[in-house]
């Protein structure tokens, strides 16, 4: 986010992750219990804006990295390259390089897809989990696959898979991708924090990739591979905005069936997908709340 934007105690480093250089906004003592907060599409690290400090005055280091793609120094070119193990061992790198073996995990949308995968892989490494919006992605896949409702809301998906997405979200204006943000309550001035970073065709053609990747035969990620994703141990907090355009009420209600951890599911009435901007102030408070329970547990 640019200085003009970012709250006070948010502050911007480059993290070097492998052979990738990651734009990331951090607030709190680097030496603090870290918070690792994953942006979803078609946003950006902005969308924990507010989060951050919140998490900061609670006594966390907090650090919300722009992923793969999103990061110029982060922008492979081959489509590969932007399979999921290799976005999710992105996230498992940068909380190495910021100093944590055990770290809480956050994610919205995609990165809350690359959330669920990394809890239910990497047990050993998430001390609580909590997801914004995205089921968990075998609770997902079978909604896909019984819910006629949700495959339909789950379009994008494929039509993303055009070469042309790109410039066709980005033509007069963005006028498309302005649409996507503002018919889930996203406010202007967020929509056009986003667009300062994905407004490049180059940019948002490496964020589309991800799900061109994730639908590649032999993907990981794949609704039939989504089936054989474990159970999630760690504490986990699930929310989910009754006026979600992407995501029904079955999948996130079956979601509950994934986590054999300790497990607490929050209703937002009337919010849409984008759960930061569209109901941040709850947001903070239970992901406040429930990190407080369990920080002096794990």
């Amino acid at each position: 986010m640019d200085d003009a934007e970012r709250p006070i105690g948010v502050r911007s480093i480059e993290v070097r992750a492998g052979e990738w250089s990651f734009d990331v906004d951090v607030a709190g003592d680097a030496g603090a219990p870290l918070v690792l907060l994953l942006h979803g599409f078609p946003q950006t690290s902005h969308t924990w804006r507010d989060v951050l400090p919140a998490l900061a005055g609670a006594g966390y280091f907090a650090a919300a990295p722009n992923q793969r793609g999103y990061s110029p120094g982060a922008r492979p070119a081959s489509l590969e390259a932007y399979a999921t193990p290799s976005l999710t061992g992105d996230a498992l790198a940068l909380a190495d390089v910021l100093g944590a073996t055990r770290f809480h995990l956050v994610g919205h949308d995609w990165g809350g897809q690359l959330a669920w995968l990394i809890a239910a892989q990497h047990p050993e490494r998430v001390r609580t989990l909590t997801v914004l919006s995205r089921p968990h992605p075998a609770a997902f896949a079978a909604a896909i696959r019984s819910d006629a409702a949700q495959s339909a809301r789950s379009g994008h998906h494929r039509a993303f898979q055009d070469p042309a997405t790109a410039r066709l979200l980005l033509a007069d204006g963005a006028l498309r991708l302005r649409r996507i943000f503002e018919e889930q309550g996203v406010p202007d001035a967020a929509v056009a924090a986003y667009l300062e970073r994905l407004g490049d065709e180059a940019a948002l053609d490496a964020a589309l990739n991800w799900y061109r990747a994730a639908a590649a035969p032999g993907s990981s990620a794949t609704p039939l591979a989504a089936r054989d994703v474990p159970a999630v141990q760690a504490p986990t907090l699930y929310l989910w905005g009754t006026a979600d355009a992407t995501v029904g009420r079955m999948a996130a209600e079956g979601t509950a069936a994934h986590v054999t951890g300790p497990y607490a599911f929050e209703v937002i009435e009337g919010a849409g997908h984008f759960l930061t901007d569209d109901a941040g102030d709850q947001v903070v408070a239970a992901l406040q709340g429930f990190l407080a329970r369990w920080e002096s547990a794990t």
